[in-house]
């Protein structure tokens, strides 16, 4: 930066902020946390050494991927990112199995409908009977809430990651 104003980085660190210094783009003195927290969990010098091995048009990316790992890191030391998209993917597991579930009772719904349709006088026969109640106890078990899931349970505790409510 080189002006009145030394980037994050340099006011961090105390040095003197030059003109061709690597993090004055990506590291604005307004922003101090930011340079802080990459710091704390990567290290200037690892950082600097990154982000000079890129080109240029890519390190204001590197940066922000950095800024976000690195939050991720404060609030889940274990498992960082990962933790995070762990829980995601089992979120997402878990709602296509309702909704598996969902488009079941709908067919068999669908399938008691035509079967009144064709034959409305007809009563459902003990095989039929049957098969619904044994569709009522598939449902009840696979809607279960797998809270024994480690990441799960980490980021439950935490109830809001990276500023946004995730656990349902």
């Amino acid at each position: 930066m080189g002006g009145n104003s030394p980037c994050a980085s340099c006011k961090l660190l105390r040095r003197r902020c030059t003109k061709d210094c690597t993090f004055a783009p990506y590291f604005p003195s307004h922003e101090p946390q930011k340079f802080a927290l990459v710091h704390k969990v990567f290290g200037a010098s690892n950082v600097s050494k990154m982000l000079q091995e890129l080109p240029v048009q890519q390190r204001a990316d590197a940066v922000s991927s950095l800024v976000y790992e690195a939050n991720a890191r404060v609030r889940d030391p274990v498992y960082g990112c990962v933790g995070a998209i762990s829980y995601l993917q089992n979120q997402v597991s878990e709602l296509q199995m309702q909704l598996a579930v969902a488009q079941a009772e709908i067919l068999c719904i669908q399938m008691q409908q035509h079967e009144q349709v064709i034959n409305p006088t007809q009563e459902i026969n003990t095989d039929q009977k049957s098969y619904f109640l044994q569709q009522d106890d598939l449902t009840q078990y696979l809607s279960y809430d797998s809270s024994s899931n480690v990441i799960h349970d980490s980021l439950k505790r935490d109830n809001n990651i990276y500023g946004h409510n995730m656990i349902s």
